[in-house]
Order: C-alpha cells, then structure tokens, then sequence
C-alpha cells in the first residue's frame, strides 16, 4: 500500500504536516523523539551492564574454603 507513494507524495504530506502543526510544533515534537530514543538506548546500556554482572557474580566460585580441601 505504502510502496507506491514516491517522493512528491511524502512531500506532499511533509507540507500539510506542516501547515497543520507548525514549525514550532513540529520542532518540539522531534525534540522530545530525540529525547525518548536517547533514553531508551540508555536503559539499554543500563540494562546490558546489569545482566553482565550479575551473571558474573553467578560464576563466581562460593564452595566454603574446607569443601575444597575434599575435592
């Protein structure tokens, strides 16, 4: 459906996107999508760090010193 709109169609819409909105609107609007990505990435970031050190602390060895002796 969407294949075939071509560039003078998305300008099209680019214009009445536009006059509806405004430029003011519209530049808000994509300050607060750049605001939202750049949160989302971090919570990824924070994320990935907080699976990587607990599966550290999994592999980390906790046999009480005299179990080893036995081994």
């Amino acid at each position: 459906m969407l294949n075939n709109i071509g560039l003078p169609g998305l300008l099209l819409i680019a214009v009445v996107v536009l006059v509806l909105f405004g430029r003011g609107k519209i530049s808000s609007l994509m300050g607060e999508v750049g605001k939202g990505i750049t949160s989302f990435k971090k919570g990824l970031d924070e994320g990935k760090s907080e699976i990587e050190n607990n599966a550290a602390d999994a592999a980390r060895d906790v046999t009480p010193a005299d179990e080893k002796d036995k081994a």
